[in-house]
C-alpha cells in the first residue's frame, strides 16, 4: 500500500470539514475522490500535502507518517501536488517554472531527460518554452502545472480538479496524457468534480459527502450505482 489515510479529521475553526475518513491508494493505481462542492475533496489533498493542519488521524506514505513532515519534505518523499487553479508562476517562463520544480534535484542528466519527456508529452509546452506563464491559455497552464509536478519525479501525484475550465477536447487530451503518466509508473490520486470523467479514468473511486466517505468501490460498479447516477451522472 503506497498511501493510507486513517480516521482523518480536519476542521476550519469550528467547522468540521472531514469527519474521520479512511481510504488507501495502492502503487500504480488511479484512485478518484468525487463529490459535490464543499464535500472535503480538496481538503483531503491539502492534508496529505501537509498544507493544512490535521486534528486527528494518520496519513501514511510508504509506511511513514506524513504528519511528522513539513510540506517541502512531503515533496522530497515523492508526493507531487497539482493544486486547484494551477498556481503556476505567471511572471516566469515555461522553462523557468519547470526548472524551479527541480530545485531539490542534483541529477543534471535526469533533469535533461525529464525535460525531453515532458516536451514529448506536451508538444504545446515545447512550442511555448520561453513564454511567460500568464500568457498561456487555461489548458496550457494546466499542462504546465502537471509538467511541473512531473519534474519532482514523485511516485504519487495528487491532482485537484484538473478538468476545471477546460474545453472538452483539451480535457480529453489532458486525461490521455495523465493515463500515459500513470502507465509509466506514477500513481495518481484524483479529485474531480466531473464525476463522469473521473469514473472513466480511475480504477477505484470514493464518494465524499459533507466530509464523510459514503460509497467506495471499483469505478465500473459505482458508475452503475443508482445513487451515484442520480447525484453525479444526471441519471
Amino acid at each position: 500500500m503506497l498511501l493510507s489515510v486513517e480516521n482523518l479529521e480536519v476542521s476550519y475553526g469550528h467547522i468540521k470539514a472531514l469527519h474521520g475518513i479512511s481510504f488507501h491508494v495502492d502503487e500504480g493505481e488511479i484512485v478518484a475522490l468525487i463529490g459535490a462542492n464543499g464535500a472535503g475533496k480538496s481538503t483531503t489533498l491539502k492534508a496529505i500535502s501537509r498544507l493544512i493542519s490535521v486534528q486527528a488521524g494518520n496519513i501514511r506514505y510508504e509506511g511513514k507518517n506524513l504528519l511528522d513532515f513539513a510540506p517541502h519534505d512531503v515533496v522530497k518523499l515523492g508526493i507531487a501536488h497539482v493544486p486547484e487553479g494551477r498556481r503556476i508562476f505567471g511572471n516566469l517562463t515555461v522553462m523557468e517554472n519547470l526548472k524551479l520544480a527541480a530545485y531539490n534535484r542534483k541529477d543534471r542528466e535526469g533533469i535533461a531527460q525529464d525535460f525531453e519527456r515532458i516536451f514529448a508529452l506536451f508538444p504545446r509546452l515545447a512550442e511555448r518554452k520561453e513564454q511567460r506563464g500568464d500568457t498561456l491559455s487555461g489548458g496550457e497552464q494546466q499542462m504546465l502545472a502537471v509538467a511541473r509536478a512531473l519534474m519532482t519525479r514523485g511516485r504519487l501525484m495528487l491532482l485537484d480538479e484538473p478538468s476545471m475550465g477546460l474545453a472538452p477536447v483539451l480535457m480529453r487530451d489532458l486525461f490521455r496524457v495523465l493515463r500515459e503518466i500513470n502507465e509509466a509508473g506514477t500513481t495518481i490520486l484524483l479529485v474531480e468534480q466531473n464525476a463522469r470523467m473521473a469514473l472513466k479514468f480511475a480504477q477505484r473511486c470514493y464518494v465524499l459527502e459533507t466530509g464523510n466517505i459514503v460509497l467506495e468501490g471499483p469505478s465500473s460498479e459505482l458508475a452503475q450505482n443508482p445513487a451515484v447516477q442520480a447525484a453525479y451522472l444526471g441519471g
